[in-house]
C-alpha cells in the first residue's frame, strides 16, 4: 500500500509543510489494517517522515530543539531531524495506547535501518554508531494475557535477522526448525551485521562484522569452536534458501 497504489490509503496528514506522511498517518492506516484483518496478520511498516531532506524547514520554528554540532555538520539539520523524532515519539506514544485496547494479541518490532546521513563523521572509524539505532518489541495487553513476556536475554545489541526469534520468543510461541537455529544464531552468537566501515558500494563483497552486548567489535578468529560451527550452519541455510536448491523448504523444515 502506498500513495498511487491500487490499495487506499485512508488517513493521509502531513506535518508542516512537509512533503511526507506523517508517522501519526502510519500508525493511523496500520491500525485500520489491525482493526480490519483477522488472525496471523503481519504488517510491514516503512514509514517516512523523518526521512530526507533535513534542510527545508518543515516544522515551525519555535518548536525546535537546540542542538549543537561540529566538524561540517549542520546544527540546523540535526535540530530539524530532532524535531521529526519529536513527533515520532507522540506517534507511537498514541499507537501504543491504541492497540493496547484491543481485544486481539499484537506485537511491535520498532527499529530503525541507520542515523540520517546528515553527520560528517568519518565511516571507517564511526560506522558502527552510525548504524546504531534504538529499537523496541511491545506486546498489547491481550498478547500479554495469552503468556508475552518482555525479553531479559541479549537484547543490549542485534541486528534485523534476530527480530524474528525475538519476536516468538516474547510471545511464547512454537517455533519451526528454522526459527529454532534463529534464536540459537541470536542468543549464541554476537550480533552480526555487514561491515558497516566499508563502503556501501561493495555490499556484495562484505564482511560479516560481529558486535558482542558491550557493543564491542569481536573479531571471528574470537568466537568459540561451537559459535564458528553455528556460523557457517547459518550460512549454509542462507545459501540454500536463497542460491542453492532449497533442501529446507523440501524437507518441511519451514513449517
Amino acid at each position: 500500500m502506498y500513495l498511487g497504489s491500487k490499495y487506499s490509503i485512508k488517513h493521509q496528514s502531513k506535518i508542516g509543510r512537509s512533503q511526507y506522511l506523517s508517522d501519526a498517518t502510519s500508525y493511523a492506516n496500520t491500525l485500520d489494517q489491525l482493526k480490519r484483518g483477522g488472525n496471523g496478520l503481519f504488517v510491514n511498516l516503512v514509514t517516512m517522515q523523518d526521512h530526507f531532506p533535513y534542510d527545508q524547514h518543515y516544522y515551525d520554528g519555535a518548536d525546535y530543539y537546540r542542538a549543537s554540532a561540529k566538524n561540517g555538520t549542520s546544527t540546523d539539520q540535526v535540530e530539524q531531524f530532532a524535531m521529526g523524532v519529536h513527533y515520532t515519539d507522540q506517534a507511537v506514544a498514541k499507537f501504543i495506547k491504541q492497540i493496547d485496547r484491543l481485544n486481539k494479541p499484537v506485537t511491535v518490532v520498532f527499529y530503525g535501518d541507520h542515523l540520517p546521513g546528515i553527520y560528517q563523521n568519518d565511516m571507517a572509524k564511526d560506522g558502527l554508531k552510525m548504524h546504531e539505532t534504538d529499537y523496541f518489541i511491545y506486546s498489547n495487553r491481550a498478547a500479554r494475557k495469552q503468556g508475552a513476556k518482555n525479553l531479559t536475554k541479549s537484547t543490549g545489541y542485534v541486528v534485523p535477522n534476530d527480530f524474528i526469534a525475538m519476536a516468538a520468543a516474547q510471545t511464547n510461541s512454537k517455533v519451526t526448525p528454522y526459527l529454532a537455529l534463529l534464536t540459537d544464531v541470536w542468543q549464541k552468537l554476537p550480533a552480526a551485521a555487514m561491515d558497516t566501515s566499508q563502503s556501501t558500494t561493495n555490499t556484495y563483497n562484505s564482511t560479516a562484522q560481529f558486535i558482542n552486548q558491550q557493543g564491542k567489535v569481536v573479531a571471528k578468529a574470537k568466537l568459540t569452536k561451537k559459535q564458528r560451527q553455528l556460523w557457517y550452519d547459518y550460512q549454509l541455510v542462507q545459501y540454500d534458501l536463497t542460491t542453492g536448491h532449497q533442501y529446507l523448504l523440501k524437507n518441511g523444515m519451514m513449517k
